[in-house]
């Protein structure tokens, strides 16, 4: 993306958020490519699912490796990683979602809570998916990831997949804000579906919020890198007295108000969004 691309969707950005747009995408992708079905495997049942994902692993670890040592991403500060140890069974990871690495960013540092053999698993949009092309099409499409469908049986083999990763323990990075905006701090409004699914299958929710503060260095395209300062916060866990969506509205609710705790606390602000009147109920 070129600078003039980035400065288009900054000032996107702005706009959506004028707008109360907090989920919209501010990046123009090609439509997606249905995903149909049979088409992922999602538990890396097959040897040769196993044998891609070695690869794409590789080629993604070398990537954002590279970016850490040129110093393109910096990872600052990791707080409160007992907050990720202390959950042994499987869970759903939320994070804000504010550029590409932050997914790597997020199995970087809660690896300690991983177990033996274990990965980061990233539930992913259809595009991306079907999308890219080179060696990123191996990184989306085998990277441990997770991809969304608009073919309802596909999604029924999601959801038989999630079940499975779940029962055996596994991390399910979920971003509840759903689109990327480049840099962007603050918290949005969270969407429900991650928390559906932890709900659905009982599993508790881990939320991860990433604050940022201006390097000293540049990116390609002239903007400050960031310090990243991750902050793992308590695990938010389904309560047996209430229904699923009962429950997944209270951990989504809870979810967003750790995040805004956190927010105000590392940048010493009161969280307020620039939205227009118009737009002051979202």
């Amino acid at each position: 993306m070129s600078k003039e691309d980035r400065l288009r969707v900054l000032a996107r950005i702005r706009e959506y958020e004028q707008q109360g747009r907090f989920n919209d995408d501010v990046e123009e992708d090609d439509p997606a490519i249905p995903i149909l079905p049979g088409e992922v495997d999602y538990t890396n049942k097959k040897l040769s699912s196993r044998a891609m994902t070695r690869l794409a692993n590789f080629l993604g670890k070398s990537f954002f490796e590279h970016m850490i040592r040129k110093k393109k991403l910096i990872i600052k500060e990791v707080r409160g990683i007992e907050n990720a140890t202390a959950v042994t069974c499987g869970a759903i990871v939320t994070c804000n979602h504010f550029h590409l690495s932050d997914n790597y960013v997020v199995y970087k540092t809660i690896r300690p809570a991983l177990k033996k053999g274990h990965f980061l698993y990233k539930v992913i949009k259809e595009g991306n998916y079907t999308n890219f092309k080179g060696p990123v099409r191996i990184m989306m499409r085998h990277a441990n990831t997770l991809p969304l469908s608009s073919n309802l049986a596909t999604m029924k083999e999601f959801y038989s997949g999630m079940k499975v990763l779940l029962e055996r323990g596994e991390k399910i990075l979920i971003y509840p804000e759903q689109a990327m905006w480049f840099n962007y701090r603050k918290p949005r409004p969270l969407k429900v579906g991650a928390f559906r699914f932890a709900a659905k299958f009982g599993a508790p929710v881990i939320p991860v919020f990433i604050g940022m503060r201006d390097s000293d260095e540049l990116d390609d395209d002239g903007f400050k890198v960031q310090e990243l300062y991750v902050h793992y916060l308590p695990a938010i866990y389904p309560d047996s007295g209430l229904s699923a969506a009962e429950n997944a509205n209270r951990m989504m609710e809870k979810n967003y108000a750790l995040w805004v705790e956190a927010y105000e606390a590392f940048y010493h602000e009161k969280l307020s969004y620039d939205t227009l009147p118009a737009a002051s109920a979202t």
